[in-house]
């Protein structure tokens, strides 16, 4: 499948997003609330707006599913599935963990994904069987053996109420075994971090297609196992993920695996 012309588009489209989020971080007008703990920013619909603009420019019949902006993956043939600002708690404080992501799908199936962190200008993208790039330098998993010899990496959802006693069982539970746990805020990051070694796992809950969708891509041509709490094999209308090297994801299964009857339906 020759895609040079959508990816071009798409790594045009994340830095003419990046421009905007840089100029925009530390200036910011306004803080909204998705949630009690869910801010958007104008940033957010600004670095949208930039990645639509130029996606639509070159396929303006292409379905598109964005964060703000909403949409429907099923909608048409091909479709582009965007976070604008996946971080944007980080954004709003001027810490830089924050990213641009930004999938395409072929008949409801991944096909590439781009992922940017404008301040540490590092851009992952990897395309279906043909591996996957930092800076276009290869990149794959760690062989780190064991969860005792692992970093790893998770977030916590916004909605925290319905799911707190899961959650911290599960953080609790790596917490003991691994060498670190990390929260950055920012779910693509944490996934093309998986991807190029940096950590050996990530998992978090309560996620949505847009959080997901490039960074599995990314993750998955590195060489990383992706699946839900349940060891099925992740798609995107699943809201729990598991991504490792592969080598500890059994043992990451068990230590994630709630025996106390506090585990949500997934």
């Amino acid at each position: 499948m020759l895609l040079e012309s959508e990816k071009r588009v798409g790594v045009a489209a994340a830095y003419k997003a990046a421009e905007v989020l840089r100029m925009k971080l530390g200036r910011l007008k306004r803080i909204n609330k998705k949630g009690v703990n869910d801010l958007v920013t104008d940033s957010d619909a600004e670095s949208e707006k930039a990645i639509i603009d130029t996606i639509r420019g070159a396929f303006p019949h292409h379905g598109i599913l964005a964060e703000e902006s909403g949409g429907d993956i099923g909608s048409a043939d091909c479709c582009w599935i965007i976070d604008p600002l996946d971080g944007t708690t980080n954004f709003a404080h001027e810490l830089g963990l924050f990213s641009i992501s930004i999938a395409y799908s072929v008949d409801k199936e991944l096909v590439f994904g781009i992922v940017l962190s404008p301040m540490t200008d590092e851009l992952f993208i990897a395309t279906k069987g043909q591996g996957a790039f930092l800076n276009g330098r290869l990149i794959r998993v760690s062989d780190v053996k064991t969860v005792s010899e692992s970093l790893l990496v998770t977030g916590f959802p916004y909605d925290l109420e319905n799911v707190f006693t899961p959650m911290m069982n599960r953080f609790t539970s790596c917490l003991k075994v691994a060498q670190g746990v990390r929260r950055l805020g920012s779910a693509a990051l944490d996934l093309c971090y998986v991807a190029c070694g940096r950590f050996e796992a990530f998992w978090e809950q309560n996620l949505k297609p847009w959080d997901t969708a490039a960074g599995v891509v990314i993750a998955g041509e590195a060489g990383s196992v992706i699946t839900d709490f349940s060891n099925r094999a992740f798609t995107l209308d699943k809201r729990e993920v598991l991504a490792s090297n592969g080598n500890i994801h059994q043992e990451m299964l068990s230590l994630l695996d709630l025996k106390d009857g506090t585990c949500e339906k997934s």
